[in-house]
């Protein structure tokens, strides 16, 4: 019974991708993207801004957070790199020296673009709720919208979608009154 059997992709073809790209390994299958478009960075830019002061570093906020801009991943064989990722830092008290994060974050926000959102949507969020991921947001800077969800067992349940100028107090983070056009200004 002839048929080719797809080599699954390793660590190495990883590597092997120029830094200006996003490489990310998912069920075996090597994906790649480019870095984002202006929209995803502004929104990506300004609500790790939004958080890292109050958060990460305590400044007029609760602190007890370690927050970072695109960490690698490494959950299981998968190797995932989402837009914003955060710890609390009971589980991660200091930043590790590390190329590739193992213990899985408490909080992981994705900025969907055109070319990403399938991957992001699908099978990167059945790597996080296998991995016990408890809070998950999607932006859509093209539909000024925020998801939010949390993780119930091994299932997402959506916790709501704000869209527009809302102000949100979302999970984990509602302390925060994240104003949501600041992502998307111009």
């Amino acid at each position: 019974m002839g048929g080719s059997q797809r080599r699954k992709a390793t660590y190495a073809d990883l590597e092997a991708f120029p830094p200006h790209l996003v490489a990310e390994l998912v069920d075996g299958e090597l994906y790649v993207s480019r870095r984002p478009a202006s929209l995803q960075a502004r929104a990506k830019g300004a609500l790790h801004y939004e958080l890292d002061g109050p958060f990460d570093q305590g400044r007029g906020g609760p602190g007890g957070w370690l927050l970072l801009f695109e960490p690698e991943l490494h959950l299981g064989e998968d190797v995932l790199v989402p837009d914003l990722a955060g710890w609390r830092r009971e589980r991660m008290p200091e930043m590790p020296g590390v190329v590739g994060f193992t213990l899985a974050p408490d909080w992981v926000c994705e900025v969907l673009s055109p070319s990403t959102a399938v991957l992001d949507r699908e099978k990167k969020m059945k790597v996080y709720a296998r991995e016990g991921v408890r809070h998950l947001w999607l932006v859509d800077p093209l539909r000024q919208s925020l998801e939010v969800y949390g993780l119930e067992g091994r299932r997402w349940e959506q916790q709501g979608t704000h869209t527009g100028q809302a102000r949100v107090h979302a999970e984990p983070f509602t302390p925060l009154s994240l104003e949501l056009g600041m992502l998307w200004e111009r």
